[in-house]
């Protein structure tokens, strides 16, 4: 068999492998549908993959029919990529890059394929191609999205952070690493931030080697007192508007939580006498509090 120069190969969707679950066919053409059609189709496109494989094996690598053909096959068998990338739709990715990624590990099992070895591609590609994706998610997909442009100098960070632990024996400085790709300390910071929104950790997780609990037990938490600010300076504000004597009496009652009785010895009035000092300072204070009117 020979593929045109000049077109791919007309191959209908393959299923998944024999010894693999069963892909469903997506055909839009009209016609009857069911068990058999699919598995006709699967067998079609399982011996077309037969026969470009015999043909990629005699041709020389490099060559523009040693590319066509490599071509043609990795098509053939795109549907294969497209169940195993199905599987992963749950992850909330653009199915389009995961399909990609898959692409790549179907492009690696048909270089590594060996048709004389009895195993259908389907069942030896399958694997390679999951793992690719799983690759992809483990690696590269973020708890925590980044602007791309850091996520591309992250990766030259990270490469080399590598490099210079090699040549010094031992981590290096930020500014060895700002330095040896020439960009701002705070750059480098930023990148190493990023690196860390790969994996989301548990608050409830104990804190490894400083011995502390976990974040959840860390956290700060809202003040009892915070809401009584607001009221604390509106009573201020409120206060400085009574006489000074009044003022006293309050600060005696409400603060030092003296009784009336203490009070009237330590100003030298009678206790009848402060509470309608008590008495008068609240009235005025309740027609000042514009809030509460």
């Amino acid at each position: 068999m020979t593929v045109p120069a000049s077109t791919t190969p007309q191959v209908p969707p393959q299923n998944e492998p024999q010894d693999a679950p069963e892909v469903p066919a997506q055909d839009s053409s009209e016609g009857p549908r069911g068990p058999a059609r699919t598995s006709t189709r699967g067998a079609d496109t399982r011996a077309l993959t037969q026969v470009l494989f015999g043909q990629l094996k005699e041709l020389t690598p490099g060559t523009e029919e040693h590319s066509r053909v490599r071509g043609a096959l990795i098509e053939a068998n795109l549907p294969l990529v497209r169940y195993a990338a199905s599987r992963f739709r749950s992850r909330n990715e653009p199915m389009e890059d995961v399909v990609q990624v898959g692409t790549i590990g179907l492009i690696n099992a048909i270089d590594r394929f060996d048709p004389d070895r009895g195993v259908q591609f389907p069942t030896f590609a399958m694997p390679t191609v999951v793992g690719e994706i799983k690759r992809y998610f483990r690696d590269n997909v973020r708890t925590v999205h980044v602007p791309r442009r850091l996520h591309e100098l992250w990766v030259q960070v990270n490469g080399a952070t590598e490099d210079l632990t090699t040549l010094h024996g031992r981590s290096p400085t930020t500014a060895e690493i700002a330095e040896r790709l020439r960009i701002g300390e705070d750059e480098v910071l930023a990148c190493i931030e990023a690196g860390r929104s790969y994996h989301a950790t548990s608050l409830e997780a104990a804190q490894e080697g400083d011995g502390l609990p976990g974040l959840l037990d860390r956290l700060g938490y809202e003040d009892p007192a915070l809401a009584g600010v607001e009221h604390r300076d509106l009573v201020r504000h409120l206060l400085v508007q009574l006489p000074e004597r009044e003022q006293r009496i309050l600060m005696l009652r409400y603060y030092s939580n003296l009784t009336q009785s203490q009070i009237s010895q330590e100003l030298g009035v009678s206790q009848m006498h402060v509470s309608r000092l008590l008495a008068r300072s609240f009235a005025r204070l309740r027609s000042a509090n514009r809030i509460e009117a």
